[in-house]
């Protein structure tokens, strides 16, 4: 048998072990060529990934724009507040410190065990947000491992539920959710930082590296409303209510000349600094959103569509008797007779004949009055960009029939806003220029447009000012030292989901603007369902008007014109049907 002889390095097959030794050779080259591409030709990657692991961009708050009024009061602030979150993973096994730690954060040691312990796989929880700053340092104070804070804002409302239909609210997350909050959102929310920090593998902070980029305030936001005048509307609807146990009312007060809202007041209201029980109900803006049948209101609107087409003068006679007008199975009622059965134009404001105004709107035909109340904005987007704000509805008629005309003249079978109405009377105010609607202050007079001729608005102008100040008039809406012009309404209330109208269910107004030799301001005040003491428009809206109007002239220093009439006088006792409208 043949031997196999064994060479001196011992191996059997040399060529392998060349092989392993190449294949190591290799590897060790490898190795070496990638050490010195990451330390010396890519160092940035290995920076990139420990930064990944300890460097952290941690967000700078940047507090949202301030809401004020007319003068600079505040309406919306941001206050800095401190929420308290923690890693439940860590935070599990310091029960010991669990007592403490409840009883800082205003909670029940068993709630907080038992939510401790539901997210206890987690690496994020919140347990309280938006803690006042003081009580949140006492929480951090506690150095409990797994527990921290952060620096947030927190929507604050000073004139709580005075202004809060107007202003609205933000949510937890500082978001507008209502009224001006939600409309001009992004105008007022800023534009938080960036602040870079290194951090070990718990999250706890180790050095507080650089500001990458600054947090950018919100824009502030200055209102047209005088909060004054807000307060003294918000007053003297919440007492007219209680009076007379109505469901709700709305008010709004515009500037003549520039179309401002000074004031905007509805109830029921809320307070949008607290809002654990409130109700859909309570947050609607109803000056903006609630629609109503105007009545008698829209009787001067109806009448200077008569003045206009020159057909009618307001001297011209119309004979109402008996009260009562047929149109097939429809019949126009008035509410008071006229003596002798015949009244002028300004007789048919002041007596609110539904009879006489019918009989002029059949004289110059529906389309004439649509056309006017179209031009005053009826049927239309006021312009303010409130969130949720409804048109109402002004009807037109291929064929306008008699029941159509009548109903449309004296305030029926059309709906608007106590925004619209209080602008239709703020246009007659104006000599007839309809200045646009702006819910912020302006800084120059806007440009002004004429919808109604300006001698038939001062001829209106006159009429109603009879309509208050003459014997039988409104007398409640009178202002001392002041000639006030204004027209009262009663409207019944449709029956929502049915055809017809309610039974004893009525909308008490009116509307109208002071002073009458110079008008600077127009007040519409809606008063809805009063069901103690009365129910007409002259009765129940009238006060309010007269007593707001009254404080609004004196508060804003304008200049009394009829200060012969400043004497006390003690006025007339009055059936209810001389408060009608």
């Amino acid at each position: 048998m043949k031997k196999f002889a064994l060479k001196s390095n011992g191996s059997l097959y040399p060529w392998r072990f060349r092989l392993v030794i190449g294949l190591l050779g290799l590897c060790c080259i490898a190795v070496s060529w990638r050490i010195v591409e990451l330390h010396v030709l890519d160092e940035g990657f290995l920076r990139n990934q420990g930064d990944k692991r300890s460097v952290r961009h941690v967000p700078i708050p940047a507090h949202r724009g301030q809401i004020t009024d007319r003068n600079g009061e505040p309406l919306a602030v941001s206050t800095p507040v401190l929420t308290i979150w923690a890693n439940p993973s860590q935070l599990i096994s310091q029960q010991a410190h669990w007592p403490k730690l409840a009883a800082a954060l205003g909670t029940d040691l068993s709630t907080f065990s038992q939510r401790l312990k539901a997210n206890a796989d987690k690496e994020f929880i919140y347990l309280r947000r938006r803690m006042v700053p003081a009580d949140g340092e006492a929480v951090m104070a506690l150095k409990v491992p797994g527990v921290y804070g952060i620096e947030e804002y927190r929507r604050f409302y000073p004139a709580g539920d005075v202004a809060a239909h107007l202003v609205g609210f933000t949510n937890v997350d500082e978001k507008g959710q209502e009224g001006i909050e939600l409309a001009y959102d992004h105008w007022l929310e800023g534009v938080p930082g960036k602040r870079q920090v290194l951090q070990d593998r718990r999250g706890r902070l180790i050095k507080d590296v650089q500001v990458v980029s600054n947090a950018r305030p919100g824009n502030d936001l200055a209102l047209s409303i005088d909060l004054r005048l807000q307060y003294l509307a918000h007053r003297q609807l919440r007492e007219a209510l209680q009076e007379f146990e109505a469901r709700a009312g709305s008010i709004v007060m515009l500037d003549v000349r520039t179309g401002e809202v000074l004031a905007m007041v509805n109830h029921p209201s809320y307070n949008p600094n607290n809002r654990t029980n409130l109700q859909p109900d309570m947050m609607r803006n109803r000056a903006l959103i609630d629609v109503f049948e105007p009545g008698s209101t829209v009787k001067p609107i109806s009448m200077s569509a008569a003045l206009a087409t020159g057909r009618w003068s307001p001297t011209d006679k119309v004979n109402v008797y008996p009260g009562t007008l047929q149109i097939g199975r429809y019949t126009i009622r008035d509410v008071s007779r006229a003596p002798g059965g015949v009244l002028d134009l300004t007789g048919i404001l002041l007596k609110s004949s539904n009879v006489g105004m019918s009989k002029v709107a059949f004289d110059i035909g529906g389309p004439a009055l649509h056309e006017t109340m179209h031009n005053i904005g009826f049927g239309q987007y006021t312009g303010l960009g409130f969130p949720g704000e409804r048109v109402g509805n002004l009807p037109s008629f291929r064929e306008w029939r008699q029941a159509e005309t009548a109903a449309l003249s004296y305030g029926y079978g059309l709906s608007v806003t106590t925004v619209q109405l209080a602008q239709a009377y703020a246009i007659l105010a104006n000599d007839g220029r309809k200045a646009p609607m702006s819910l912020l202050r302006l800084a120059e007079q806007p440009s002004v447009q004429q919808v109604i001729p300006e001698g038939v608005a001062q001829t209106i102008q006159g009429m109603l000012q009879q309509v208050v100040e003459a014997p039988g008039g409104t007398f409640r809406a009178q202002v001392p030292g002041y000639h006030v012009a204004g027209k009262s309404g009663t409207a019944r209330k449709t029956n929502a989901g049915s055809k017809g109208y309610k039974q004893d269910s009525y909308r008490s107004l009116f509307a109208g603007f002071a002073p009458s030799a110079n008008p600077r301001l127009a007040i519409a005040v809606v008063i809805d369902e009063p069901t103690k003491g009365g129910y007409y428009g002259g009765l129940v809206a009238a006060p309010v008007f007269g007593g707001l109007m009254s404080n609004a002239l004196r508060l804003l220093n304008i200049t009394p014109d009829n200060l012969s009439d400043m004497q006390q006088v003690e006025l007339p006792v009055v059936s209810k049907q001389e408060g009608r409208g």
